[in-house]
């Protein structure tokens, strides 16, 4: 009886046999396949306690509002601020009883490096009410494919 590709002569097999080499394969796949660190993404976020109590006191919350403009100003309430008097200004806003609630709202075309400054800043002071506003006008710019606006295109 003869194998595949030879003869029945008894003439050696013209072909490699592939069978090993693929068994090598898969095994080297399957280790580089564990062998990859597992990606967790872990965000933390420090949420509030539970409390059973409610709170007696309606407190009218304060709001500070920090806008970055494209001229690379810091204005906080619409007052211009450099980054030291910025500094300055939150931490008086923090030393108040009750924190006020800091309300970030950056131009369209404020300076990127401006805003990690600032936003290095506010978080080195420990600001605990902290929140982006104003997002909502550039909802109109994410725009899908061809200039599309998923939300708005109707075929």
């Amino acid at each position: 009886m003869a194998m595949s590709g030879g003869k029945d002569d008894g003439s050696p097999m013209m072909e490699m046999n592939t069978t090993p080499l693929i068994d090598v394969m898969l095994c080297m796949l399957i280790i580089f396949i564990l062998s990859i660190p597992v990606a967790t993404h872990a965000v933390s976020i420090d949420l509030p306690a539970p409390s059973d109590v409610p709170s007696e006191v309606v407190m009218d919350p304060i709001k500070n509002k920090v806008v970055l403009t494209q001229d690379g100003l810091i204005l906080w309430n619409g007052t211009p601020l450099n980054e030291n008097q910025f500094v300055a200004t939150l931490q008086q806003s923090l030393a108040m009883p009750t924190e006020p609630e800091l309300q970030f709202q950056p131009e369209e075309f404020a300076s990127y490096e401006l805003s990690a400054s600032v936003l290095k800043i506010i978080k080195g002071s420990g600001a605990t009410k902290f929140g982006f506003v104003g997002n909502e006008q550039y909802r109109d710019f994410a725009a899908g494919p061809m200039g599309i606006n998923p939300t708005t295109h109707t075929e």
